[in-house]
């Protein structure tokens, strides 16, 4: 499991305006989050396999990291498919007896 980490206050800078999420329907929305961050985070800790602090990168960069620590781990190599490349035929399962 990789746990993607954001500080409560970057969670909060990328949702202020998002009003579709319930959780953060309270009069000190940051306070809500700093709570489930206290709450959350030693548990996602404890079983992530890996920890990426997301802080405010790109995308392609918190991928790239992703890719690093996989590497380093040596879950992923370099003939593994590019990120942009077409997706996987989807799933059929075998026909039964």
């Amino acid at each position: 499991m990789i746990y993607l980490r954001s500080t409560p206050e970057d969670v909060f800078r990328r949702v202020r305006h998002d009003h579709a999420r319930p959780l953060l329907q309270v009069d000190d929305p940051l306070k809500r989050l700093q709570d489930l961050y206290d709450i959350r985070d030693p548990l996602y800790r404890e079983v992530a396999h890996f920890v990426i602090e997301t802080g405010r990168p790109s995308v392609a960069t918190l991928v790239n990291m992703i890719v690093m620590q996989l590497e380093l781990a040596g879950h992923w190599t370099a003939n593994a498919p590019a990120m942009d490349a077409d997706p996987a035929p989807p799933f059929t399962p075998a026909a039964g007896p």
